[in-house]
């Protein structure tokens, strides 16, 4: 598989090679081994999501508390949807910046993003259905969101997705300067030393 670091620091996408023949296709979706080589150790997955979504529906901007936190490994096993790496943490060289990536049925790659990154995504087609393994299990005492429509944010909505759903508690969230105020987010230096912790 090949690995690409996005323009978030610590997150990346995961392009597994596709074996295909007159039956189907076959593929390794998630190495601990190498994606531990990038990332410098081994994830100890704690809990494992799915979400069906109809298209247009937005899920996020979601994130944990550090620490813990919830690094999370994504793909889509149906559908399309497109993919958003937000990075909250305060101090950090690309807070307030986005990356995103393709996730569909026919090339199926993966997204990781470490502990105290947002994430959300949209979905792109009816039924797209989104996998998610996660290094900590929910703590709803330590789960928070961000309005996905936050123009500091920007994120950008496909137009062909149409118009965006999303949950009462998506579009209550803060706007990210709000949630900045408020202390909620993670900063840069208590991840980076998190990170070092789980690396040593």
């Amino acid at each position: 598989m090949d690995i690409r670091q996005l323009s978030i620091p610590d997150s990346y996408e995961i392009t597994p090679e596709l074996h295909d023949d007159e039956r189907g296709v076959f593929f390794e979706w998630y190495r601990f081994d190498q994606l531990e080589a990038v990332v410098g150790h081994p994830l100890a997955l704690r809990q494992a999501n799915v979400s069906v979504s109809k298209k247009g529906v937005v899920r996020g901007i979601h994130f944990a508390d550090i620490p813990l936190g919830q690094a999370k490994f994504v793909t889509a096993t149906a559908g399309s949807v497109l993919d958003y790496v937000i990075d909250i943490r305060v101090g950090s060289p690309t807070f307030g910046r986005w990356d995103a990536v393709l996730l569909d049925q026919s090339h199926h790659r993966s997204v990781y993003l470490a502990e105290g990154l947002g994430h959300a995504f949209i979905a792109l087609t009816d039924d797209a259905t989104v996998s998610y393994l996660i290094t900590d299990v929910f703590r709803p005492e330590r789960e928070h969101a961000i309005d996905p429509r936050d123009l500091d944010i920007s994120l950008t909505f496909p137009p062909e997705a149409g118009e965006p759903l999303l949950s009462p508690k998506d579009t209550g969230a803060p706007t990210l300067h709000a949630a900045v105020d408020a202390g909620m987010l993670p900063t840069w230096d208590d991840c980076q030393a998190f990170y070092a912790s789980l690396n040593s």
